[in-house]
C-alpha cells in the first residue's frame, strides 16, 4: 500500500513530537578564570590562533594540547582527583569512548562563549602509563622515577610526606576546575560514574582563588603569577621583561624541545605537582618581630619592606627592585610594569650588579627562581609554566590571635602547587635543587645569599626548622646576615604526572 504525501508529513511530525528533545550543554555568561590587574592577560582565540599558524611556530594545535598547561594560575577553584587505575581495559575503553570528549583544549578556555561549565584535564604518572601498557620511553628520567625517589635531591623530609604521595601508587590526576563547588563535584560524580570500578580513588585536594581583594594572591598574602613566561606559538603580545620561551621549553616534541619523545606525545607537558602547606601565621609573627628599621619609615611601613625584600615583591605585586622602600600599587596592576626589571640599574652610577643587592636581595624569593640579568640574559632553559591555586581556608581569629597555625587538618592552608615543562630535569627540579636549595646561589656574591627564605631547605637530613643564614634583608647593609630558624613551607609530597596531548587519549593510551 502506498502512503499518501500527506500521511508521511502527519507521522513525521508526530515522530517528531514524541521525541525526547536533545540536552544541549548549557553555555557560560561569566568566566572560568580570574584576570587580576597584576598578571598577564591571556590572548584571545583569534590572537592565539595567529600566533600558533605563524611561520615561526607552524604545528603548535591548541586544540589538541590540554587547556591547563599554558594557561596559568588562574582558576576560581580547583579539584585535583589522584587515583589509581584497577581495570586497565575498561578504563581505556571509557578514556577513548567517554572522557576524552570532556576534556578542555586550550582553545575552549580563552573565551567564555566555548568555555565549558566545569574545565577537565587528565594526566598519568610512569606508573599510571605501565599500567595502561604503555611503554615508550618519554625520555625524562625524573619522571620515569617518580617524585618520592627525587625526595631527597628536593630537599624533602621524608616524614612529611602524606601517604598517598610516598612511593608510586598514584597511576594519574584529574584536574577539574569551574567558578563553583557544585559544578565541580557534579562533572567529577559523572567521570566516576563512566568510569565505574576501573579505578579507585587515592586522595583528592580543593583548591580556590582567595576571596575578594585577595584573588590572584597566595596564602601569605603577595600577589601570584606576574612573572609567567611568553610562549612562542601561543602569546603574541610579549610583555615588557617578560621571558620569550620557545614552545619546546613547556610542551614537549614542539620546536625547541631537545628530548628525544615519541610521535603520540607531541604537545603534552610533564606536571610535577606538590602539595606545599604554608604557616602563615608564623610567617607573619616573623615578618613583625624582623621588621626593619631604615629611616623615614613607621613601624608598619618597615615591618612590611621586611616581608617584601624577603619576597622581592610587595603584597600587591610591585617589584622591590622597581619601588625599594615603599609598596607602589599602581605600578602593581600595570603589567606593562611589574615585571619589567632585571635587577640591574645601569642608569644608577656606580651601580655593580655583582655586589649590589640595595634594591632587591640576592635571597629574595623571586630573584632565586627567577635570576634575570644575575645569569646574563633569559636564555637559560629553565622556564616553567606554572598553574597553581591556594587550598584550605583563609587564617582564623584564633591562630591570629596565636601567631600558630592549627593542628586541624580542616584549617590546614597552602599551595597546589603545579608547573608545566617540557623537561623536569631543566625546569622544577632543576630550579629546587641548583637554585633554591643552593645557599651559595646567585653564584659570584661577595657574601653568599643563603637558601630561599621561602621554600629553600639545606638538606633532605636536616631537621625541620633548622637555621639557615639569609643576607641581604636590610637595605642599609647588604652584608649583613640574619638567620632564619623557621620554616614556612612544609613540603607534603607529589608526584610527576605526564599531560598527553587529547589526540593520545584515543590513540596511544587506549590502544
Amino acid at each position: 500500500m502506498k502512503l499518501s504525501y500527506l500521511s508521511i508529513i502527519i507521522g513525521l511530525a508526530v515522530q517528531s513530537a514524541l521525541a525526547v528533545p536533545k540536552q544541549v550543554k548549557p553555555r557560560r555568561t561569566s568566566s572560568i578564570l580570574i584576570n587580576p590587574d597584576a598578571q598577564p592577560d591571556l590572548p584571545s582565540p583569534q590572537a592565539a590562533r595567529l600566533s600558533a599558524v605563524s611561520p615561526a611556530n607552524a604545528g603548535l594545535n591548541l586544540n589538541d594540547i590540554q587547556g591547563d598547561i599554558l594557561i596559568g594560575m588562574k582558576k576560581k577553584k580547583e579539584l585535583f582527583f589522584f587515583f589509581g587505575i584497577k581495570d586497565a581495559a575498561t578504563f581505556k575503553s571509557k578514556l577513548a569512548s567517554d572522557i576524552k570528549s570532556l576534556v578542555t583544549t586550550t582553545n575552549q578556555l580563552l573565551s567564555v562563549s566555548t568555555q565549558p561549565i566545569t574545565a577537565v584535564n587528565i594526566a598519568f604518572s610512569q606508573t599510571g602509563l605501565n599500567a595502561l601498557s604503555v611503554t615508550d620511553s618519554l625520555g625524562e628520567s625524573l619522571f620515569a622515577a617518580g617524585q618520592f625517589a627525587d625526595r631527597t635531591a628536593l630537599g624533602d623530609v621524608t616524614s612529611n610526606w602524606v601517604p598517598e604521595f610516598s612511593g608510586t601508587n598514584v597511576h594519574g590526576v584529574i584536574l577539574l576546575a569551574s567558578d563553583t563547588d557544585d559544578n565541580i563535584q557534579s562533572e567529577l560524580a559523572n567521570i566516576k560514574n563512566i568510569l565505574g570500578s576501573s579505578i579507585t580513588e587515592i586522595s583528592r585536594l580543593s583548591g580556590a582563588s582567595r576571596p575578594g581583594d585577595q584573588e590572584g594572591h597566595e596564602h601569605f598574602g603577595y600577589m601570584d603569577g606576574i612573572s609567567q613566561p611568553a610562549v612562542q606559538g601561543f602569546t603574541q603580545n610579549v610583555l615588557p621583561g617578560q621571558a620569550l620561551v620557545s614552545p619546546g621549553e613547556i610542551l614537549v616534541g614542539t620546536t625547541g624541545d631537545s628530548g628525544t619523545r615519541p610521535t603520540w606525545a607531541a604537545g603534552g607537558s610533564f606536571l610535577a605537582f606538590r602539595k606545599m602547606q604554608q604557616k602563615v601565621p608564623e610567617f607573619n609573627k616573623y615578618v613583625i618581630d624582623h621588621a626593619l628599621s631604615v629611616p623615614g619609615l613607621n613601624q608598619q611601613e618597615n615591618t612590611d619592606l621586611f616581608g617584601a625584600r624577603v619576597i622581592g615583591r610587595w603584597k600587591s605585586g610591585a617589584p622591590v627592585d622597581l619601588s625599594p622602600l615603599r609598596d607602589d600599587p599602581v605600578l602593581a596592576a600595570d603589567p606593562n610594569r611589574n615585571n619589567n626589571f632585571t635587577f640591574d640599574h645601569p642608569d644608577v652610577p656606580g651601580f655593580n650588579l655583582a655586589n649590589n643587592q640595595t634594591d632587591c636581595p640576592f635571597s629574595a624569593h623571586i630573584r632565586k627562581t627567577h635570576p634575570r640579568k644575575d645569569l646574563g640574559s633569559e636564555a637559560t632553559l629553565h622556564h616553567i609554566m606554572r598553574a597553581g591555586i591556594p587550598y584550605g581556608p583563609e587564617v582564623t581569629d584564633s591562630e591570629h590571635a596565636s601567631n600558630k597555625s592549627s593542628t586541624d587538618p580542616s584549617l590546614e592552608r597552602g599551595l597546589a602547587f603545579v608547573a608545566y615543562q617540557s623537561s623536569i630535569q631543566n625546569g622544577f627540579h632543576f630550579m629546587q635543587q641548583t637554585w633554591v636549595n643552593n645557599a651559595n646561589f646567585i653564584f659570584g656574591k661577595p657574601t653568599p645569599p643563603g637558601v630561599d627564605p621561602i621554600i629553600g631547605r639545606v638538606s633532605s637530613t636536616t631537621p625541620m626548622d633548622t637555621p639557615r643564614i639569609i643576607s641581604g634583608t636590610n637595605p642599609l647593609n647588604g652584608a649583613q646576615t640574619f638567620s632564619l630558624d623557621v620554616e614556612f613551607v612544609i613540603n607534603h609530597g607529589g608526584e610527576y604526572f605526564f599531560s598527553p596531548p587529547i589526540s593520545a587519549l584515543s590513540g596511544r593510551l587506549a590502544a
